[in-house]
């Protein structure tokens, strides 16, 4: 009888029921991450909320939904492998087919309307060097990124003469000028843009600071990483069509013992 009952539970294949339970343990840890990420830029960091106005364009909110839904697919694929429970592990299954396909349907709709979709970006982008002074982390976020992709401002250094403070009509040392990480060299030296765009300097300042936007430094940047990009999407597409598998296999193990067991 015993011997019978141990044969009978083999029909559920150990190897791909543990694989897909820490595979789950490692998909609700990572969601439990982006939640926290996203929670903390959202409620703990005001100056990021204050500038995104509504929760829609805020990317916080985008890490707060990815993440819960990482979290929540996460444990029930733990406790559906754990317990060889056939409803959540269905549920699993068809939630991480229908992310996928989302998945798919996004990138085709960002090939399509890849216009429309940059438009958005480099309204985004104009309205932080507009308040590039008025909010300490969007500062800091966007010298980081001028000085990551070698660019300055949206489409050219020409954007940050809608920075009130950078504005040619004002009468400050910065007037007519760029913020340092738009420099090629000094950077250190925070007055190394002052005046820059003035008229005079028109003929040296490619040499003194970047004269491309920071989106053509983004799509330079892309190009220049697409293998990687290329694996890293293949990457978690095989991922995603593991897990499917995998829980797809697992139930029709449970499904298989239950019927011995009945007959």
């Amino acid at each position: 009888m015993l011997h019978g009952r141990h044969k009978d539970r083999s029909e559920v294949s150990k190897t791909v029921k543990y694989m897909l339970f820490f595979f789950n343990v490692l998909f609700w840890l990572l969601g439990g991450a982006c939640l926290s990420i996203g929670i903390y830029a959202r409620f703990e960091n005001a100056s990021y909320s204050g500038f995104f106005g509504n929760a829609w364009s805020d990317p916080a909110f985008f890490f707060i939904i990815v993440g819960g839904i990482m979290f929540v697919l996460g444990f029930t694929g733990c406790i559906g492998a754990l317990r060889e429970n056939i409803c959540l592990l269905k549920f699993f299954s068809i939630s991480l087919g229908v992310i996928f396909f989302l998945q798919i349907l996004l990138g085709i709709l960002v090939f399509v309307f890849k216009g429309k979709f940059e438009e958005i970006v480099k309204d985004k982008l104009r309205d932080t060097v507009e308040n590039y002074r008025d909010n300490p982390d969007l500062k800091n976020l966007i010298d980081k990124v001028q000085a990551d992709f070698k660019c300055c401002g949206v489409d050219n250094y020409n954007d940050w003469n809608s920075n009130l403070y950078f504005n040619c009509s004002q009468k400050t040392q910065e007037a007519c000028g760029v913020p340092a990480s738009c420099c090629r060299i000094d950077k250190e030296n925070k007055q190394c843009g002052y005046g820059v765009r003035e008229k005079e300097n028109e003929d040296s300042i490619d040499k003194k600071i970047f004269d491309r936007g920071c989106v053509e430094g983004f799509l330079a940047w892309v190009e220049r990483n697409i293998i990687l990009i290329g694996a890293i999407a293949l990457g978690i597409a095989l991922v995603q069509i593991m897990g499917i598998s995998c829980s797809q296999s697992l139930i029709s193990d449970v499904k298989a013992q239950k019927a011995k067991w009945e007959s």
